[in-house]
């Protein structure tokens, strides 16, 4: 039989290394109950002054820096760890729209960019999720915090509805452009790189619409319209723990990297979706995964941190944040990722959440 071998969404390769760029270590954040929470940095004060029409094209997906194919795991199952919760979601409830067979994408789905230990510009997906001051993204731990450095990200920004159509993209942020303040993460990702605690929640700063205008030099000139609180513009998901490990559900994100043989299906510059059953998934000892969710999907590197959403409507575009893309799978060791897995969400994914959900932002530092 051949070995099944999995790797991690995301996980970035350096590709260059840029120097003086000043980050969060453990040490600087604040830990309570299992719950790390740091203060973001941006290198120039600013994350929105920092990214760029050229920089955001310019980031990068990860390329599976992860080599899980060493683990030898049985399947554990998943049970809840108390009783099940949820939080409702926000956005479209009286929107209608025409039946159609193709899903309608989510507007609270988007990319999140940001630069990791090495400096280099990389991105992930993430979500608009519920909370009190309608200001919370939900991703996974590693695209919040650089286990190779042992540091949180720098310039992190959330982008709602990215589309990147046709590479002739001009800047333009429809739904705003959201700068990270706070990070909520688990002890056990930050401390121990334990990928069953492969999620994270971002508290980010009230947005702008930005338009980049070329100069006559051929740099960019913003052009900026404040527009307020991300749940405000596009609405959140709710949020749901303690569930069935077998659910239907469906993933977005914008996957971007290559199978190991070699192909390249997806570009990044625009969302894709996959629908399944999530099944517990085996144990991958070498990373510590235990208790992961997963269905089949072919999603590769970029797609990290795009939600797993329990009870999808078409006509909102809401539904439940039920897990994060956190890893792929090539299950049948023809080199092609043929699952992808979340961490199983229970009472220590809602603590993280919790923390998150009920803390204020307001508005960016000024450029």
């Amino acid at each position: 039989m051949k070995s099944r071998a999995t790797k991690a969404l995301g996980i970035a390769i350096p590709l260059a290394a840029l120097s003086g760029l000043a980050g969060l270590s453990p040490a600087n954040a604040v830990a309570a109950d299992d719950i790390v929470s740091a203060e973001a940095k941006s290198t120039t004060g600013s994350a929105l002054a920092f990214w760029t029409p050229d920089k955001l094209r310019a980031a990068k997906s990860a390329d599976g820096a992860l080599d899980l194919s060493q683990r030898g795991g049985k399947i554990n199952g998943n049970a809840p760890d108390g009783p099940p919760g949820s939080v409702p979601p926000i956005g479209q409830e009286g929107a209608k729209s025409p039946k159609v067979k193709q899903v309608n994408l989510p507007n609270t789905v988007g990319r999140v960019f940001f630069t990791d230990g090495d400096g280099e510009w990389k991105f992930c997906s993430a979500t608009s999720i519920q909370g009190k001051y309608r200001n919370v993204v939900a991703t996974s731990g590693h695209c919040v915090y650089d286990t190779k450095h042992d540091r949180f990200h720098d310039n992190w920004v959330f982008i709602p509805s990215y589309w990147d159509g046709n590479n002739r993209w001009e800047g333009k942020t429809p739904y705003g452009i959201y700068e990270a303040k706070t990070f909520n993460a688990h002890d056990d990702f930050v401390v121990k790189e334990d990928y069953d605690f492969d999620y994270a929640f971002v508290n980010v700063y009230n947005g702008y619409k930005i338009d980049w205008k070329k100069t006559s030099g051929g740099g960019w000139e913003p052009v900026k319209k404040y527009i307020g609180r991300l749940g405000d513009n596009v609405g959140g998901m709710g949020f749901t723990w303690n569930r069935s490990p077998k659910a239907n559900v469906f993933s977005f994100g914008y996957p971007a990297g290559k199978h190991d043989d070699g192909d390249r299906p997806y570009s990044g510059r625009t969302m894709k979706w996959c629908y399944g059953k999530t099944a517990p998934m085996p144990a991958a000892p070498k990373y510590r995964i235990q208790e992961h969710i997963g269905f089949k999907c072919s999603f590769t590197a970029g797609a990290s941190g795009g939600p797993f959403v329990y009870n999808y409507k078409n006509t909102s575009r809401t539904g439940y944040v039920y897990g994060v893309n956190s890893v792929a799978w090539d299950t049948d060791g023809n080199d092609r990722f043929d699952h992808i897995s979340s961490p199983y969400f229970n009472t220590d994914t809602y603590k993280v959440y919790k923390a998150a959900a009920n803390r204020w932002s307001g508005n960016p530092p000024k450029p």
